[in-house]
């Protein structure tokens, strides 16, 4: 009927839409799978996996000398940085892929301001920094008895707790591309609007049939009665009928 192919047509069209969108959110998730993870380590930056003008390198600092000595050496090929702050602008406006940080600064910075950013691979260039006094300082002996003492007391441990690990930043990196419900609703409302028009359409051609047959199904008795009386008055038609045939008929016995 017209109303089965009306719905049979809508049914497919939401059978193709809902495989085309299926198939662009599986690509989608094949190419955000293969863009993350471009370096493991500093061992991929040696092994040339990031182009150097890609590199940023703050100017005169270690990380500067660290690149020169164990990965160019000696060849600035680097995209030079002047400040810290230059560093996480061109970061997150994609100008260069990735720079080198204190590891103390580096877990601060991505774990509470900047959380699109993150840190790859282990430590590098491990260093050993001190508390720089005057020379015969009358606090030095206080100084390292402070700090002992923070460090028995677990001061040390908490500030380091406070700083480094507390995290506003959330641990999930990865962008859900999953298809939400919310995303095809209208395609799923649009099939019911096509299966009520469809419904409607079936019973607008099939209308006469089903008028007869709720005719006959909710005044059943009335119709049999009518019947019963349309017999009742032929039969009583009929015996008026032949005795009145009956009583024209002549008398010959006399004849």
């Amino acid at each position: 009927t017209a109303a089965g192919r009306f719905l049979t047509a809508g049914l497919y069209i939401l059978s193709l839409i809902l495989v085309a969108s299926y198939t662009a959110n599986l690509a989608s998730d094949l190419i955000i799978a293969n863009s993350q993870g471009i370096i493991s380590g500093i061992d991929d930056i040696k092994n040339g996996k990031i182009p150097p003008n890609r590199i940023g390198i703050r100017v005169g600092t270690a990380s500067e000398e660290y690149y020169l000595s164990e990965i160019s050496k000696g060849n600035k090929n680097y995209h030079p940085l002047l400040t810290q702050q230059q560093m996480y602008n061109d970061l997150l406006a994609g100008t260069i892929d990735v720079s080198f940080l204190d590891d103390g600064i580096a877990q601060y910075m991505t774990n509470n301001i900047y959380c699109n950013l993150t840190l790859v691979g282990d430590g590098f260039d491990v260093g050993i920094f001190g508390i720089v006094t005057p020379r015969q300082w009358l606090f030095a002996q206080d100084l390292d008895v402070n700090i002992l003492s923070l460090r028995e007391t677990g001061d040390l441990e908490n500030l380091r707790q406070k700083w480094f690990e507390q995290k506003f930043c959330s641990d999930s990196t990865v962008t859900s591309t999953a298809i939400e419900i919310e995303a095809v609703s209208g395609l799923f409302v649009t099939f019911a609007v096509i299966s009520v028009l469809s419904l409607l359409l079936f019973l607008c051609m099939k209308r006469f049939i089903i008028k007869d047959y709720l005719s006959k199904c909710i005044c059943p008795n009335k119709s049999s009665t009518e019947q019963k009386y349309s017999i009742n008055r032929r039969g009583s038609k009929t015996s008026q009928h032949s005795q009145n045939n009956q009583t024209v008929l002549p008398n010959f016995s006399n004849l």
